[in-house]
């Protein structure tokens, strides 16, 4: 072919085809804006109608997705692609995209698994894959974690329902465990009613179930309690971190000793 026999086929080319192609990427362009604003007209109508925060994020996502993908065949049919060529290309292909995207579908499965049994919701404090933080966002895929540092941790779904979850929200009250050390040389039971006052003077630890104060140990250089008193799941690290302080106050104030480990030499001559 001659080049003007190539200059006369990519004008024919460009009359025939550029139309469609400009056609496609308007309606390209404008059906992403369009799923777009059906996107926040979903997640205001489904927030004015009291729908589970959990369940929002996730049906936004499957229906964002499959918006796409009625947008894309359509762009494609547009371009001239025959749709029956297309079906078969994608059956051809769908094996090894099927290989390939095996977690991305184990995933999707798992989303769909937590988004049905429900064993964490939006808001939860949970312990998973080594990780801690709230619960922020389950989408199709992954879910996102926000933990009490504001760091992001983003959990595929396949591990995180195949995984062990630990949820710190499900019930309403939870128990803190301390242990205390006296010496061996202190009153064991002046200390037990100084933890005993403490404890009935914070207002935000339940009477019942009942505080226990428990002689826990006889170790090697202490006498250790073990206490365990249960209050508000909101309350459980006010709690852990203010009657620390405060038996360490008392126990100072009234000469209690709070061994630690310690290593005597002695030196002999002869």
């Amino acid at each position: 072919m001659n080049i003007e026999a190539i200059i006369t086929y990519a004008k024919d080319w460009v009359m025939a085809y550029a139309p469609s192609i400009l056609l496609a990427l308007l309606t390209l362009v404008i059906g992403l804006w369009i799923i777009k604003g059906i996107q926040k007209v979903l997640q205001k109508s489904m927030t004015s109608k009291n729908v589970d925060e959990t369940l929002r994020g996730f049906l936004s996502s499957i229906i964002s997705m499959a918006l796409k993908a009625v947008l894309l065949i359509s762009v494609i049919s547009m371009v001239g692609v025959k749709m029956t060529s297309f079906v078969a290309l994608l059956g051809a292909a769908g094996l090894a995209v099927g290989l390939a995207l095996q977690g991305s579908l184990a995933n999707f499965a798992g989303g769909a698994l937590l988004m049905f049994f429900r064993p964490i919701k939006v808001g939860d404090i949970i312990e998973a894959n080594g990780f801690t933080g709230k619960v922020k966002e389950i989408q199709i895929f992954n879910t996102i974690l926000n933990t009490p540092d504001n760091k992001t941790i983003i959990v595929p779904n396949g591990d995180l329902s195949n995984g062990n979850i630990v949820n710190y929200s499900t019930e309403p009250t939870r128990r803190i465990d301390f242990t205390f050390g006296i010496g061996y040389g202190d009153d064991i039971k002046k200390a037990r009613e100084i933890m005993k006052g403490l404890i009935e003077k914070d207002s935000r630890i339940l009477k019942d179930p009942e505080p226990q104060i428990l002689l826990a140990e006889l170790a090697d250089s202490s006498v250790n309690f073990a206490v365990r008193v249960w209050g508000s799941g909101d309350d459980y690290w006010g709690v852990f971190f203010d009657l620390n302080e405060a038996v360490k106050l008392a126990f100072d104030a009234n000469d209690i000793s709070i061994p630690f480990p310690q290593t005597d030499v002695h030196v002999y001559k002869h």
